[in-house]
């Protein structure tokens, strides 16, 4: 009998694994040896005891993913924000909770985010890439944001995506609450020609004018679909229920006639279906596509940490299906929020926010839609 065949009759060639293999054998290393090279000449050689001649004395690198100074996957840091045109995407915190309804510390959703990184590698066997081989990332610090004034705050985060973005940057922007979706869109639509949508992972509707009087993060998206060339026919919700949310939202979505799915709908329709229900609507004569999870999307019981957590939402493995699925077409930015940290366990919302911004910028690099393969088409 060929080895190669069980005797079920399987073709073990049909496993995504073994592929994954393969194509991570063509990926060169030329990234990580650059890496533990620049480690022994910042970080010393290790003392004479050490025999693995890789370890500098002075963490410098990925390894211990418990040492070192924190950026996303221990990224190089762009402290000169003048040359973020040097990479091809760049990951920027939002530390603010001001637009908070319920219950504030999503300001540490950045510093969390950055600190699980550490836990992983670069490659992904399912979709076999080498984020440190195949994408130039960076980690650009966070937005200086005003805690005591929301406006403020929200001209501040629209100049830094709409920096990084100018610079031919993709964003990856990590809240911080939902009040910043409105000036992440705005920082990005001024410079895509043409019409963007929106993907909106959530359980909430987030989308009534104000709130308490003010625009606060269950107000954003009416906001962003008044900007001219962010039509809300193009705005797509995912997830939206529970007992926890907002009639005046919903008045807005009936009359701009937004395209609002239910976890019913989801249940219904299955993951795939319901997602590329989505992509078609976000899509529809648009020439870009925003990105926006919340991770209060995800069952509460699962993903703790947030401010206003509802029970009965996603599974991981589903969100993180959806997500690849989007990123497979291509968008223009992304936003991952309401991660606060103070009611987190074990780091699992972190960690699932983390893997969030991991698969999608995975994807994209396996679609050719960002990084070495892109550049190669």
């Amino acid at each position: 009998m060929d080895e190669s065949t069980p005797a079920t009759g399987f073709d073990r060639s049909q496993l995504q694994g073994l592929r994954g293999l393969d194509r991570l054998a063509e990926i060169p290393d030329t990234a990580q040896q650059a890496a533990i090279a620049r480690s022994l000449e910042f970080g010393l050689e290790a003392a004479s005891s050490v025999n693995d001649r890789r370890i500098s004395t002075f963490s410098r690198g990925s390894q211990p993913a418990f040492a070192g100074i924190n950026t996303f996957l221990k990224a190089p840091y762009c402290e000169d924000i003048r040359e973020i045109g040097r990479y091809e995407a760049a990951v920027l915190g939002v530390p603010f909770d001001m637009g908070t309804t319920y219950r504030s510390g999503c300001r540490f959703g950045p510093q969390a985010v950055r600190r699980i990184s550490a836990v992983y590698d670069s490659y992904n066997l399912d979709l076999a890439v080498d984020l440190e081989e195949e994408l130039s990332l960076c980690d650009a610090g966070d937005v200086f944001v005003i805690p005591s004034n929301i406006e403020k705050t929200f001209d501040q985060i629209d100049r830094a995506v709409s920096h990084v973005v100018e610079n031919g940057v993709f964003p990856v922007i990590i809240g911080g609450d939902h009040s910043i979706g409105y000036p992440d869109v705005r920082g990005i639509a001024r410079h895509i020609e043409g019409n963007v949508g929106i993907i909106h992972f959530d359980r909430h509707i987030d989308i009534q004018e104000r709130d308490m009087d003010e625009r606060m993060h269950t107000t954003h998206w009416f906001h962003a679909t008044n900007i001219p060339n962010v039509p809300p026919r193009n705005l797509v919700q995912l997830g939206i229920g529970g007992w926890y949310g907002s009639r005046p939202g919903l008045k807005v979505a009936r009359e701009r006639d937004t395209t609002v799915m239910t976890i019913g709908d989801i249940e219904n329709l299955g993951i795939e279906k319901a997602v590329e229900v989505a992509l078609e609507v976000a899509w529809r004569d648009a020439e870009a596509v925003f990105l926006s999870f919340d991770i209060d999307s995800v069952d509460g019981g699962i993903a703790p940490g947030t401010g206003s957590p509802e029970p009965g939402g996603l599974l991981p493995r589903e969100a993180l299906k959806a997500l690849r699925m989007i990123a497979k077409e291509g968008i223009c930015g992304m936003e991952v929020i309401e991660i606060a940290p103070p009611y987190d366990v074990s780091d699992s919302t972190a960690q699932l926010g983390c893997r969030a911004i991991m698969d999608v910028l995975g994807t994209l690099v396996a679609e050719g839609k960002l990084g070495a393969r892109a550049r190669e088409a």
